[in-house]
């Protein structure tokens, strides 16, 4: 496992035992027990613990600073309207894949349903489009579908 998955798995897991959806961490603290550097903490919560995947984080600096983030729980409407919002105007595929994924472990979209989205999204099927234009399209794909399930 790669330090990055395991300082997200702990994360997580502090979040999965908490009441309110919320972990509070100390960056140094936190570092010191996962046996990494403070900025390895910081370049995890700024490409996982985003927005577009559900999350909030809040940060307090100082003496008595704290970390805090926040899973954002969303009824499915809400959810797919706040997804199709942050997508903008192109999505990559690896990116494209990371919302589906988290879609299906929210619960706000079946397996099913996320393997049928992304097969019309994929490689395979983009590499008949023009490549200046894939991730516009892709994009405005998604989009659709993700809206047709509200």
């Amino acid at each position: 496992m790669r330090l990055s998955d395991l300082i997200a798995a702990e994360i997580n897991r502090l979040l999965d035992e908490s009441v309110d959806n919320t972990a509070e961490i100390q960056r140094n603290d936190f570092a010191s027990q996962i046996g990494c550097v403070p900025s390895q903490i910081n370049y995890v919560l700024s490409s996982r613990f985003i927005p577009e995947h559900g999350y909030m984080v809040e940060s307090r600096r100082g003496g008595g600073g704290y970390i805090r983030i926040t899973r954002v729980r969303l009824d499915e409407r809400s959810a797919l309207m706040h997804l199709v919002n942050s997508i903008g105007d192109d999505i990559d595929d690896a990116t494209a894949r990371i919302v589906l994924e988290n879609c299906c472990n929210a619960g706000v979209l079946t397996e099913k349903t996320v393997k049928l989205m992304y097969s019309a999204i994929s490689i395979p099927v983009m590499r008949q489009i023009p490549v200046v234009l894939r991730d516009s399209v892709r994009a405005a794909i998604l989009k659709q579908m993700l809206l047709s399930q509200i």
